[in-house]
């Protein structure tokens, strides 16, 4: 077992090094590791089987349909005004334009599902206007990647789905709810962050709008606030499943793009729609290819291995928990979320679930925690569309991303050792 797990290991990052995408990379190094104990026809026919039975699941029609709808909302000027009723609610507070930047991150995140296209969206507007009021480049920068990975928590969340189905059946619908407070606190974390850093730094304020601008601005994100409380809404009345839900978020996108907003015309919908049937391509073969490593790491014993060792360590949960926290965050710095929430929920599940960790309590931790993987260099695929946004180098935006590091690995602290934080609302409403 620990030679097997050591060609795994080795294979799988030798590969990534010379830049073989990481689901190639994944089932090479599954193969390579398949050899080590079988021969070569059971073992390509194993890998076969197991990317066709690693997508097989009802629950990952959901993710193809909230591409589709964040891809559509993402053109169809929901940003724009985001940022517009943000602005109208805190833009007088210190530090106004960095709070408009988290709040605007933060729901538009929840709203497309993909931290990618909120820091793009919101991050091409609102990273020159804070570089206009004064505000450093690379902060705003750093700024934007941080905050767009609250979308993660918040549902609509494709990352939760994904994880409820290594998990082995967690609720859906108890995910998207548990999502919320951990969501909430980051951004208030960052926000308190931006708050020290404009008194700091001595930036201006926004001028306070007048009552009747407001509630327009307001008004006029309401169309495209509701969908946050139709899919999260009918989810919890029992009224759609997650995947129904989905289908649901594309028609209503559609419908407040093309005809509402009239932002986008019907002859972009096919390169929308190619662009969403190529996102949820990657996303399959990843879950795929790591569905198929996910077994050979069951093959071999690996997790319960792992899992005794963890526990020989120390009798202490609280240093166990540390432990697994710090080892994803490093493993986030270098892998993609989906593959890293297939493969390593079934490593660590069995050790949390020991200490007496619901498997929602885990999923909502290991969440948040590769979410702050998202914006970790060297591959933090958030830092790189927000450096590309900024013109500006990762380099250059670490040293302002510290403190906003911190504060959300403070919230990981908060969500590790609290059960309430995740637990709370999903009991309120029933779902658990």
């Amino acid at each position: 077992m620990e030679l097997s797990g050591l060609i795994l290991v080795l294979v799988f990052f030798a590969l990534l090094a010379v830049n073989v995408p990481i689901s190639f990379s994944i089932g090479l190094a599954t193969l390579v590791t398949m050899l080590c104990s079988i021969d070569l026809i059971p073992a390509a026919t194993t890998i076969a089987q197991r990317l066709a039975g690693g997508i097989n699941s009802f629950a990952l029609l959901a993710i193809p349909f909230f591409v589709l709808s964040g891809l559509i909302m993402g053109r169809g000027g929901i940003a724009k005004r985001l940022i517009e009723c943000a602005m109208a609610l805190i833009g007088m507070l210190p530090g106004g334009l960095a709070l408009v930047n988290v709040l605007s991150c933060t729901l538009f995140g929840a709203i497309s599902g993909s931290a990618v296209a909120a820091t793009s969206a919101i991050g091409s507007f609102m990273i020159p206007q804070m570089e206009k009021k004064g505000y450093d480049r690379n902060f705003s920068a750093a700024l934007t990647g941080a905050a767009a990975t609250t979308g993660m928590l918040i549902p609509p969340s494709n990352i939760l789905i994904i994880y409820a189905i290594a998990s082995g059946g967690v609720s859906i619908a108890a995910l998207f709810v548990a999502g919320y407070l951990p969501g909430i606190l980051v951004a208030l974390s960052l926000m308190l962050v931006c708050a020290g850093y404009a008194k700091l730094k001595g930036y201006p304020t926004e001028a306070r709008l007048p009552l009747k601008v407001v509630v327009e601005k307001v008004l006029a994100a309401v169309p495209s606030l509701l969908l946050i409380f139709i899919v999260i809404g009918g989810i919890i009345g029992g009224v759609f499943t997650a995947t129904e839900a989905g289908a649901i978020a594309v028609i209503y996108s559609l419908i407040l793009s093309v005809f509402v907003y009239k932002e986008v015309s019907q002859s972009q919908l096919p390169e929308i729609l190619l662009k969403a049937a190529e996102t949820t391509a990657i996303v399959m073969l990843l879950i795929g290819a790591s569905s198929a490593m996910s077994w050979i790491l069951s093959y071999e014993n690996i997790p319960q291995t792992i899992s005794d060792f963890l526990m020989t360590l120390s009798e202490n949960p609280f240093l166990i928990l540390l432990i697994i926290n710090l080892t994803l965050i490093i493993i986030g710095a270098f892998m993609d979320m989906t593959p890293a929430v297939l493969i390593f929920t079934p490593i660590f599940l069995p050790v949390a679930t020991q200490l007496g960790m619901s498997p929602l309590h885990f999923g909502i931790m290991i969440v948040l925690n590769l979410s702050i993987g998202l914006c970790s260099p060297p591959v933090g695929s958030v830092l790189f569309v927000s450096c590309a946004v900024a013109k500006t180098t990762i380099e250059k935006i670490i040293k302002p991303l510290m403190p906003l590091y911190l504060a959300m690995f403070i919230v990981l602290m908060l969500v590790t050792y609290i059960p309430e934080l995740s637990e709370f609302l999903p009991k309120l409403f029933g779902l658990y």
